[in-house]
């Protein structure tokens, strides 16, 4: 799949992007990674996923590859940061 830029960090494991995906004919900008679960928003831990994600990510282009489903308006889908699937820089999140 194409390059996309990270325009908004939502959560830990949710992030939007721009140009917008098309996927199974349904356009969208959230994506929601696959390989890592982080804690939500409102809890423990949430607050500092979502500082290091929008610090590895937020500005930066990211890889998407081999969506999965569209879950909550998320395209899931393997997402790649220079060359590294993500999911790798949140071994705590495994």
């Amino acid at each position: 799949m194409p390059i996309f830029t990270v325009t908004s960090v939502i959560d830990g494991d949710t992030f939007e992007v721009s140009p917008q995906w098309k996927w199974n004919g349904q356009p969208g900008s959230r994506v929601r990674p696959t390989g890592y679960d982080a804690p939500e928003i409102h809890v423990a831990g949430g607050q500092n996923a979502k500082n290091k994600l929008a610090r590895l990510i937020l500005g930066d282009q990211v890889e998407l590859s081999s969506a999965y489903k569209i879950d909550h308006d998320r395209l899931v889908c393997d997402v790649y940061y220079n060359g590294k699937y993500l999911a790798d820089y949140f071994p705590e999140c495994q």
